[in-house]
């Protein structure tokens, strides 16, 4: 079937699925989460495949850790797949509801947004994310993966496929990663679909934003930053520092770039550099930070703007929290920053003035995930402002209609 043909199966169907109920969608979703765990072998195999034509391709280690499956990240998949069942029913729910001076009964309520198209790079787990989340709230979806994980993808969703047998395939297309001509097509296809959420780096968010004719949540890259205020207290400055970087350095709520107060910076940056290069980072830094560590190399321009997805991190000696929130204002992407200090007018002022979708007070832009937030997966953070943003969960993939009830009114 070719990529419109999909897209028109998927319209198709995503009227039924609006009609179905809670109880049937949490069924089907209870039967995937139970095929994908008998098809394990099978899927991790084809994750397998994936890794070794990554190395081929010299992907970076932190992009093979995104790739990568295994029994713990599978298992892990599917009990986001159960924790999105015990949600509340996104569907029906009755937001307003008031009467017009006339007699009429206006009730606002939450329906589908319909066809949901996600764009996503190599990350396996965000099929069974998106493919959930879509279900739960009654939407059709849409998966155009990266080229790099076609191999897990498919075989993820020909479990998929053959758990809703019963229930309607179509609501459920995976168009493989050929060139971005398909992608285009699919981006100017707005009879067919209602939303697309591009998740990835800016580049992607970009492409997409460039070409769509049809309304666009960006969960975008993560520039993250972490500031130690003056009054910041070393060990809890420093094991946030090693998490925030080195959990998991390859996903979008890890830092990049750590503001250290100058006041600190002759006794705090040492014993940073010692728990990063302890961890194998790589550090790039301000020519003042340069006179107080040496094994560094100096950081440009660019590298203020920069998401590494890798061991590296950027750091900057500032003056002032003013100086910290001017710079993160100006080369964060929005996604989540964090200040550490035990100052509570600085916290204050950190998360009243920084410009981001999630803003942290001592702890780690790490929790900056659907499922940390209580609302069972998500397919993306959103670093945009309108309709959606934060964590794109449940809440996030439905709109609403009005349903105005009267006795014959007319408008004079």
């Amino acid at each position: 079937m070719d990529t419109i043909n999909q897209l028109k199966s998927a319209k198709s169907a995503s009227g039924k699925l609006a009609k179905s109920s809670n109880k049937e969608r949490n069924e089907a979703l209870e039967l995937i989460s139970k095929e994908l765990l008998l098809a394990k072998d099978q899927i991790l195999a084809k994750n397998k495949k994936d890794i070794e034509e990554g190395k081929k391709n010299n992907l970076s280690n932190a992009l093979l850790d995104r790739l990568l499956l295994n029994e713990k990240r599978l298992s892990g998949m599917t009990e986001s797949i159960k924790k999105v069942i015990f949600q509340p029913d996104p569907l029906g729910k009755v937001l307003k509801t008031w009467k017009h001076p006339n007699g009429m009964n206006i009730k606002q309520i939450s329906v589908p947004l319909g066809v949901i198209c996600i764009i996503y790079e190599a990350r396996p787990n965000v099929t069974t994310d998106a493919i959930s989340l879509a279900l739960k709230s009654g939407n059709a979806v849409i998966l155009r993966g990266s080229q790099h994980a076609t191999y897990s993808n498919q075989a993820i969703v020909d479990v998929i496929h053959k758990a809703l047998k019963s229930f309607d395939p179509n609501i459920v297309q995976f168009i493989a990663a050929k060139n971005r001509d398909e992608t285009i097509k699919i981006l100017e296809a707005k009879e067919y679909v209602d939303l697309v959420i591009p998740r990835g780096g800016e580049d992607l968010k970009n492409f997409v934003l460039k070409h769509s004719k049809i309304p666009v949540i960006g969960a975008g890259g993560g520039t993250c930053h972490l500031f130690i205020d003056e009054s910041a207290e070393e060990k809890k400055a420093l094991d946030i520092s090693i998490n925030a970087k080195t959990q998991r350095p390859g996903v979008c709520n890890a830092i990049e770039t750590i503001l250290v107060h100058k006041n600190i910076a002759k006794d705090f940056l040492p014993r940073l550099e010692d728990v990063l290069k302890s961890k194998n980072v790589e550090i790039f830094a301000c020519d003042r930070t340069q006179k107080i560590i040496s094994n560094v190399k100096p950081a440009t321009e660019d590298d203020w703007h920069k998401e590494y997805l890798d061991l590296k991190i950027a750091i900057k000696i500032v003056d002032s929290l003013d100086e910290a929130i001017n710079h993160i204002n100006k080369y964060g992407t929005k996604h989540s920053e964090s200040i550490i200090t035990e100052n509570k007018a600085h916290a204050k002022r950190f998360q009243e003035e920084v410009d981001a979708a999630c803003v942290y007070v001592n702890a780690s832009t790490r929790f900056t995930d659907g499922e940390e937030f209580g609302f069972g997966a998500e397919i993306g953070i959103s670093t945009q402002k309108l309709h959606a943003r934060g964590p794109i969960a449940l809440e996030q993939l439905v709109t609403y209609k009005y349903l105005i009830n009267g006795e014959g009114q007319i408008r004079g």
